[in-house]
Order: structure tokens, then sequence, then C-alpha cells
């Protein structure tokens, strides 16, 4: 069942003055219910139901739970770098087109003022410029993915 049907559904049901509907098909189930005064509320539920290859039992195998001690996992001092931050909610993108060069590699010497990345915010490309010296260490973000305000973005040591 496509949904042009589903809403002709619904606006039959709706018209018909029925209270409630429900309908079930191969794998679909479908709920309509309408109030009966003069104002309609229309309240519709579609539920996928599973297919019997979903419900046959899966075999799945044990695997024993690994537990990190404090003294095995190497702590990383971040206090001695400086934290570069999204000033907007929007897409992170290292390069300025999909056919140019990153702006900013780990290792990179970046200065005052430099573009390390740009952020898409309704459809305005905006350039992140450094407000610091120095070198970046570590890239916290991937390309192409959705960061948040304040979300850290780069480390940079600034000796």
């Amino acid at each position: 069942m496509d949904l042009k049907e589903i809403q002709n559904l619904i606006k039959f049901v709706a018209n018909s003055g029925v209270a409630e509907v429900k309908l079930e098909m191969d794998d679909v189930k479908i709920t309509i219910r309408t109030t009966l005064e003069g104002n309609v509320t229309e309240t519709t539920y579609v539920q996928q139901l599973p297919t019997q290859a979903a419900i046959q039992p899966a075999v799945i195998p044990q695997i024993a739970p690994v537990v990190a001690t404090p003294e095995a996992a190497p702590k990383e001092d971040n206090s001695k770098f400086i934290t570069i931050k999204s000033p907007i909610i929007g897409t992170f993108y290292r390069k300025p087109a999909p056919d140019k060069p990153v702006f900013a590699e780990v290792g990179s010497t970046i200065a005052k003022g430099d573009v390390l990345c740009v952020i898409e915010a309704m459809k305005l490309f905006n350039e992140i410029e450094s407000e610091v010296s120095g070198k970046i260490v570590k890239i916290l973000v991937d390309d192409m993915s959705p960061v948040e305000f304040d979300q850290p973005l780069f480390l940079v040591d600034p000796s």
C-alpha cells in the first residue's frame, strides 16, 4: 500500500462518519481514528509487521565484555592544547570545494586568522578562522558531519 492509497483511505474514513477503522494486510497494519463531532481529528498508525525471516531465531555468539582498567588506558593530556570550537550549528567541511585541498591537516602550522574549515548553515558557507597561532595536533570532527554550537573541532598546540 503506497502513501496515496493511505491518504485516500484517511479521507474516506473521515467522510464516512466511522469512529475507527483497522486494516491489516500482508505486512502492513493501519488504524485510523476520527471523532464524530463537526471537527475531524485524524490519528493514523502504520505499523510494519515482521516477516517470516525476521521471526526465525538467530544464533548470537557470546562475547565477553572487555573492561579497561584505569592503569591500562593511557590518558591523553589535552590541557596544554587550545581547543577551537564551532561558533555555529551546521555541517563541517575540511575543504572549500570537493575538488580543492583541505584547509588544514594534523601537523599543519597555522597563524591567527587562517581559515581552518567551513561550516554550512542554511545554505551559507561560513569560513572558520583560527583565533590562535600554533600547530594542529588533532582534528576532532569528520569531514561532512554535523556539528553543534560550541563543539570542539581542533586541538592546537600554541607552543
